[in-house]
């Protein structure tokens, strides 16, 4: 389990495909971690299979490769990086599972002096799990949607965030990792909502 609040940005060093699936390589700066923990690439939950002087190396499966974005890196690729969530860490975010529903489209990247505003499109039943001011984590980053659209949703962007994550590197057109919100999920699961 995550919180979405990205703890350091990494890059790609290779992403090698073994069949249907992959070894990605990812150059960062996370200190002390250890084969088997877990750590969200660009929201990925993706388990640590070597630890390398400067990064990790990961196994993706293919139903990964199919569902996200990994599929797409290339060498030099920036991704968000989150360690999992500690019992008794702050809840800066919102609780994010690193199972992706769907990849997105960029639509529009409107670059203000202040927050960025960016509508992300992506149609169908899944935008049924968006609420005006609700979560929703993009690329594993926790974010509040501004508003709510007829075919996706816009995103204003404050500076820290834009800072401290690769959203600075995105651009119209590109397409990024969407996972709604865990709560919303349940309570349709569960009837919760119904009377």
């Amino acid at each position: 389990m995550f919180t979405g609040i990205i703890e350091r940005t990494g890059e790609v060093r290779s992403l090698r495909r073994q069949g249907a699936d992959a070894r990605l390589e990812i150059g960062c700066d996370l200190a002390d971690l250890v084969m088997g923990e877990s750590v969200a690439v660009d929201g990925v939950c993706l388990t640590v299979a070597q630890v390398v002087k400067t990064g990790f190396a990961a196994d993706v499966s293919g139903e990964t490769l199919r569902r996200s974005v990994i599929g797409t890196y290339r060498t030099g690729t920036a991704v968000n990086l989150e360690r999992a969530l500690r019992l008794g860490d702050r809840l800066g975010g919102h609780l994010v599972a690193g199972h992706i529903d769907r990849t997105a489209l960029l639509h529009k990247i409107v670059k203000r002096s202040g927050a960025w505003e960016i509508t992300v499109y992506c149609p169908g039943k899944d935008l049924r799990y968006v609420v005006d001011k609700g979560s929703v984590a993009v690329n594993g980053i926790s974010l509040t949607v501004a508003k709510k659209i007829a075919d996706g949703f816009a995103l204003a962007i404050v500076p820290h965030t834009l800072a401290a994550t690769t959203i600075g590197r995105w651009r119209t057109g590109g397409q990024v990792n969407v996972e709604f919100d865990q709560i919303a999920k349940y309570v349709e699961t569960t009837g919760a909502g119904k009377r």
